[in-house]
């Protein structure tokens, strides 16, 4: 079995070059027209050869499901003037998944995905659980919703659970990129100005203008926001920060420790590979994950598609 290059509670120095970073933009928003497509490609690009295959290549065809249903669903409502201006004033989510109220648009987009999800190839217990969240009562569904955006998943219920974070994902992505990137302002450490939303990892990126920078990824929304590096995305510590990999991997993908709050959670580097995808790389090197279980860190990130690690 792979090991870490580091022992568990090293603090290994990131070997990345700082030098040279420039003044990043801020904020990136999504581009729902190509952002789920790309990634339903990224995630079958990455089941070939891996253990996960099967998984990884049904979540592809979730990726693909997601993007049909952002193409065919009604434009959603975005924020008003007001609520915009108090968000950017007080330094609050515009987009506040607290606050968030079901409407005719995420209404379409959670159908579109349930009878796209209905036709496509997956395993028997997942057939399963989307027949029982298509039969479930629409009180029952908002009971799902509310647990998905408060990160808090009920181990008995997980694959209904990613159906209806794959919707969320949907909408509050075209929620996303309607707003102006130029607006968004930063509401606190590890948490995303567009809705309040943990990240799933963060990207090192190789961008002009932006070589070095580092980005975190909503888990929720997609939208990328810019944080400093060699710090706790989880509690802003900078010290006792160290990166852990698996033993012959390439560099790509990293466990960022810390040991103020003993977290951790992925840097992917883009220099090294630029087909990178913070949620679908996240769920691919989950033998990461398992490694970190064997010393004292504990998983801060959160993605919807790895549920129950």
């Amino acid at each position: 079995m792979s090991r870490l290059s580091g022992p568990p509670g090293a603090a290994i120095p990131d070997p990345s070059v700082l030098e040279g970073v420039t003044a990043p933009a801020f904020a990136h928003l999504p581009d729902p027209t190509t952002l789920f497509e790309r990634r339903a490609a990224r995630f079958r690009h990455l089941a070939a050869g891996n253990p996960l295959g099967p998984y990884l290549a049904f979540l592809g065809h979730v990726c693909t499901a997601q993007q049909r249903a952002a193409g065919a669903a009604p434009q959603p409502e975005p924020p008003d003037a007001p609520t915009l201006e108090r968000a950017h004033t007080h330094h609050m989510p515009p987009l506040d998944r607290a606050r968030f109220t079901a409407d005719a648009a995420f209404d379409a987009v959670f159908e579109r995905l349930l009878s796209e999800a209905a036709a496509m190839d997956k395993p028997a217990q997942a057939a399963a659980a989307l027949e029982r969240l298509r039969a479930a009562s629409d009180v029952a569904r908002g009971e799902m919703v509310r647990n998905v955006l408060a990160d808090s998943i009920p181990m008995e219920a997980l694959a209904e659970h990613l159906y209806v974070s794959a919707a969320l994902q949907v909408h509050f992505t075209r929620l996303a990129a309607s707003l102006d990137a130029a607006s968004l302002v930063p509401v606190g450490d590890g948490v995303c100005p567009t809705c309040g939303g943990p990240p799933v990892a963060s990207l090192v990126v190789d961008w002009a203008g932006a070589h070095g920078a580092r980005y975190c990824a909503c888990s929720l929304c997609n939208t990328l926001w810019n944080f400093v590096r060699v710090r706790c995305t989880a509690c802003g510590s900078t010290g006792g920060i160290g990166y852990q990999e698996m033993e012959g991997g390439n560099g790509s993908v990293k466990a960022e420790t810390c040991d103020a709050c003993h977290s951790y959670a992925k840097v992917l580097y883009l220099a090294q590979d630029g087909g990178l995808d913070p949620v679908a790389d996240d769920v691919a090197s989950l033998g990461l994950d398992l490694k970190q279980k064997e010393g004292p860190y504990r998983r801060s990130a959160f993605n919807p598609f790895l549920l129950g690690y």
